[in-house]
């Protein structure tokens, strides 16, 4: 979603950061070059205007440091300003004292609320809680099938409605409160609760979701919020927040390629913390919001910490370990060990993100390299085209062997000889690895 307005601060700050020295006329030609970008992002007016006086005040006041050049203090500065825009510190869910804690899914039809909601439930799960799904979406055809279906898939229960025999859809207010029963009943502590949307905004909805806050006084009303509408999300979370008092807002469609703007307004306006994103479509693509780090992934400075707890997630502790000890403590290293590297990467998401998460890895890069998911599945295809021996000793790969593997995978032999080598040029860097690691 960022990429264009990264591409864009990054080419306004480049020019600042090749420059021994900052005078006034250029600090303020920059701010108003970075006004532009953030304008063309879609970001709020007023919180732009905000925005850019709280640079140009520190820029203009900053004591020049030695250990770093102007250019890139005024990076910093536009870093710190985007973390405060987008809230600040992170902020995390309240639970409640006494069990079960409610968790109030609210939002628009098409935002993704009913899969954020299983994402939510599943992440709960993975954190060590007992979570319920509780399918209070009785407007949208299909929500409480889909619901169900989602809760399977994670393996969460979920509470729902009993088969009426086409009787009339029963009181919302006394499903969630049987679900609230069934909580204590059998120990669950978080209930999530999936509301009713509507396509837009109006008196019928608020007047369920308040009938609904009434009767379950839920601990987090939180919002989930479509971040591909741009200004609009602003809007729908005006409304919302003014009839329910939310406590936190869920952007999803976080991958998508709108402008990015409605992202760094809505805290801005609403004042409510971003809690979750939604990354992508897998029910796992749903991350803690860490303002400080997202800025700096607008600003193309990667995300470390989010990368490594993505591979934690993916790579199971004795996997890690298994490859670990092959890679740095001198074990051989083959091609199966290689197509298992290969398949975990690939659960951590799509190598695009991956890059973006990279210190240094700037847009132009990712322009150049060749990031085509289906070159990985061709690899894969390579390997598993191979027999178990070849790929514990691929030296033995001769003409013919190379051949039979090409007609096997069905990619030409320029290949399979292309990705011999490149695991031979591998092994090469490991072996070196290892001696700088004895040395």
């Amino acid at each position: 979603m960022f990429d264009e307005l990264s591409q864009k601060l990054d080419q306004v700050l480049g020019r600042f950061r090749e420059r021994g020295l900052l005078t006034e006329p250029m600090i303020r030609d920059g701010v108003r070059e970075i006004r532009r970008v953030l304008l063309e992002a879609d970001v709020h007016f007023a919180l732009t205007r905000e925005f850019l006086e709280r640079v140009q005040e520190k820029a203009l006041g900053e004591r020049v440091l030695k250990s770093v050049s102007p250019g890139q203090q005024l990076t910093k500065i536009v870093r710190d300003e985007l973390a405060q825009l987008l809230g600040g510190a992170p902020s995390v869910l309240t639970f409640a004292r006494t069990p079960p804690t409610v968790l109030m899914v609210v939002g628009l039809q098409g935002s993704g609320k009913t899969t954020t909601a299983a994402k939510l439930a599943k992440r709960l799960q993975r954190e060590g809680r007992r979570p319920l799904l509780v399918a209070c979406d009785l407007v949208r055809p299909a929500a409480v099938a889909q619901l169900a279906t989602l809760g399977e898939q994670i393996g969460v229960a979920v509470h729902q409605r009993a088969s009426d025999g086409g009787a009339a859809s029963p009181d919302v207010v006394a499903l969630a409160q049987s679900a609230v029963a069934r909580a204590r009943d059998e120990r669950f502590d978080v209930m999530v609760v999936d509301s009713a949307g509507r396509l837009q905004v109006d008196e019928a909805l608020m007047a369920e979701l308040q009938r609904l806050k009434q009767a379950l006084a839920p601990t987090e009303i939180l919002l989930v919020v479509d971040a591909m509408i741009g200004q609009e999300a602003v809007n729908v979370a005006r409304g919302f927040d003014a009839a329910l008092g939310l406590s936190g807002v869920i952007l999803t469609k976080l991958d998508g390629d709108a402008r990015g703007g409605a992202a760094l307004s809505i805290h801005g306006v609403t004042q409510r913390p971003i809690k979750f994103v939604g990354v992508g479509e897998k029910l796992d693509d749903l991350e803690p919001c860490d303002p400080d780090r997202l800025a700096g992934r607008i600003l193309q400075m990667g995300d470390v910490v989010g990368l490594v707890e993505r591979a934690e997630r993916a790579i199971a502790t004795e996997e890690r370990e298994r490859l670990e000890k092959k890679v740095v403590r001198g074990g051989r290293f083959d091609l199966e060990d290689f197509l298992q590297a290969l398949r975990q990467v690939q659960r951590m998401g799509p190598l695009e993100q991956l890059l973006k998460m990279v210190p240094g890895v700037s847009a132009k890069m990712m322009g150049q390299a060749n990031l085509d998911p289906k070159r990985m599945k061709h690899v894969e295809a390579i390997i598993l085209s191979m027999t178990p021996e070849e790929r514990k000793r691929p030296e033995i790969m001769n003409g013919s062997r190379r051949a039979r593997v090409a007609r096997g995978s069905g990619r030409p032999v320029a290949e399979v000889n292309r990705l011999l080598k490149q695991f031979r040029d591998m092994e090469k860097m490991m072996k070196r690895m290892r001696g700088l690691a004895r040395g």
